[in-house]
């Protein structure tokens, strides 16, 4: 893998250290990060995974030490020492140095990540029902993309591999649908698609948000509100968007084998139109 790391004013090619021994961001967990990516010579809503970057920042008590405007320039100058058209990851993180318990704002650091990472095919995914479910927000940082949130994601996904699935459908707290372990999820019943509202357990993905625009721009009918898991079993499509695969079907959840819908094959080719006359 090609990777290049921006920290303390430099530009480092590989995998420089980063935390210490001491670093909070390592005892205590105090590392936000976002996704965004570039893929044939676009980098969609990258202006919008900068913001939240500093967002989550600020939800840990941290203090950013870039401005979205300089992230969006370091972002630029990543992505342009590899060649055009490459397929890269784009990972801006914050992390707490020093502090008890709680990070101290003061000693905040930052870094941008560019790196290889390929775009996943659009063959699809299966996917099976969890045991994990979402922290609700008095519970955990749900309201920032950290890190200390994802090792619950990773159990639901070994999980889901040890069952014969590529993915898992995590619930919420009330027992309602939440998400997939690495996306948002999407389902579609009768030229409708629905889609957990967000209620506080999980992010409102930036991908999620412009796919509804996308699909209700072209008059789809796409409805936020609570979905139960058995819904998800009567569904006439499945499919899934994030930032690291944008719009993905899912061709099996567990015991019924799906195709790829008009919908969510719509949706993904909305998406590509949009990225590339956006960028």
């Amino acid at each position: 893998m090609t990777s290049f790391v921006y920290h303390d004013g430099k530009w480092t090619e590989g995998d420089p250290p980063l935390f210490t021994a001491m670093s909070h961001a390592v005892w205590l967990s105090s590392v936000v990060f976002d996704g965004a990516r570039a893929f044939e010579g676009v980098t969609p809503d990258l202006d919008l995974h900068c913001a939240r970057t500093i967002n989550s920042c600020h939800a840990f008590g941290m203090t950013p030490t870039v401005t979205k405007e300089e992230m969006i320039e370091l972002a630029t100058e990543g992505v342009g020492k590899f060649e055009s058209g490459a397929e890269l990851y784009i990972r801006p993180t914050f992390w707490g140095q020093e502090g008890w318990i709680a990070p101290d704002p003061d000693s905040t650091q930052f870094a941008m990540l560019v790196y290889d990472s390929p775009m996943p095919a659009p063959t699809g995914f299966g996917a099976c029902l969890s045991t994990r479910r979402r922290p609700a927000p008095d519970q955990a940082m749900t309201d920032a993309k950290a890190s200390c949130l994802y090792p619950n994601a990773g159990r639901a996904l070994k999980e889901a591999a040890a069952r014969g699935y590529d993915n898992a459908v995590i619930l919420e707290p009330n027992g309602n649908v939440a998400e997939f372990a690495t996306s948002n999820l999407f389902m579609v019943k009768d030229g409708v698609a629905h889609t957990p509202i967000p209620n506080g357990t999980f992010l409102n993905g930036i991908t999620r948000q412009r796919v509804i625009q996308l699909l209700r721009d072209k008059n789809v009918d796409v409805v936020e509100r609570t979905v139960t898991p058995g819904e998800l079993l009567e569904a006439d499509e499945l499919f899934s968007t994030g930032n690291h695969a944008k719009v993905l079907p899912v061709v099996r959840y567990e015991d019924r084998d799906l195709q790829p819908g008009p919908i969510g094959t719509l949706a993904r080719e909305l998406y590509w139109e949009f990225a590339h006359q956006s960028s």
